[in-house]
């Protein structure tokens, strides 16, 4: 069965953040990740994974102003040194933390942006990463995200991913964050695409299409999809990054379902 993490940033939000570890411990998780972690010590986060037992195997580098609409720094040319800057401070809670794979986030180009520019940019800037990483042996994993939930953001699609991967050769700590939400909406053809591109998937996330609710109801079998990982002995986490239609405890039978199925498989 895929090991499942659950996403501190979406699950369990009637609660404070701090508060969401101890839920998510009871609720069955075994690992968990977040967002950004920045607007709270390292330390303090690392104390509260351990004292509940939960492994954070997952989390965003710096996104630059979140607030105004900013969705990461790598594309833009003339801030390079922040988001090398960026790089070390993720990876500076990724130590502490216990953490090792990080997420880039591409960014969105200003308007009126070369894009081609923009793409070499975030090229270069995503191996320049992933060189700095593999010091403290952090997998880098890269995102595409679907235009209509983040209109404008430069990495949309899984082949554009994997031509970001090999822009400067394709390092072993350099991979694929495949959400299988963004990329039925953006690309379909899930199986085909896991199975064409399975080396380079470092990380999973499920969430329902179209609503971006629990994976137990729209248009994935993800039972099909838990079974292929399985498969495929896929060694790797499964986050789980969605929007609970109610209480986050309420919504978990999917979750009961994936544990059983494994059991009997």
């Amino acid at each position: 069965m895929p090991r499942f993490a659950a996403n501190l940033s979406w699950l369990f939000q009637d609660v404070p953040f701090l508060e969401r570890f101890a839920r998510a411990k009871a609720a069955g998780f075994e690992a968990v990740e977040f967002l950004f972690p920045y607007d709270l010590p390292a330390e303090t986060i690392a104390a509260e994974a351990r004292k509940h037992g939960l492994q954070v195997v997952l989390f965003n580098m710096p996104p630059g102003d979140w607030a105004r609409g900013e969705r990461g720094t790598a594309c833009y040319e003339d801030r390079m040194q922040e988001f090398a800057d960026g790089v070390q401070k993720a990876l500076a809670y990724a130590k502490v933390l216990g953490c090792k794979t990080l997420h880039c986030m591409s960014g969105i180009p200003p308007a009126g942006a070369n894009r081609d520019v923009a793409w070499s940019v975030y090229c270069e800037n995503l191996h320049m990463a992933a060189a700095v990483a593999a010091k403290d042996d952090v997998t880098v994993v890269i995102e595409p995200i679907n235009g209509r939930d983040m209109p404008g953001y430069l990495l949309q699609h899984q082949e554009e991913a994997i031509q970001a991967i090999e822009s400067f050769g394709a390092p072993q700590n350099l991979g694929i964050q495949f959400d299988v939400y963004h990329c039925q909406i953006m690309d379909g053809d899930l199986t085909t695409r896991i199975r064409r591109n399975f080396g380079l998937i470092k990380h999973v996330q499920v969430a329902g299409v179209p609503l971006r609710n629990e994976p137990d109801f729209g248009e994935v079998n993800y039972a099909y999809i838990f079974a292929m990982l399985d498969a495929f002995r896929y060694k790797g986490w499964v986050g789980c990054e969605y929007r609970p239609r109610g209480r986050t405890e309420d919504g978990l039978g999917w979750l009961r379902a994936a544990k059983a199925a494994s059991a009997v498989a």
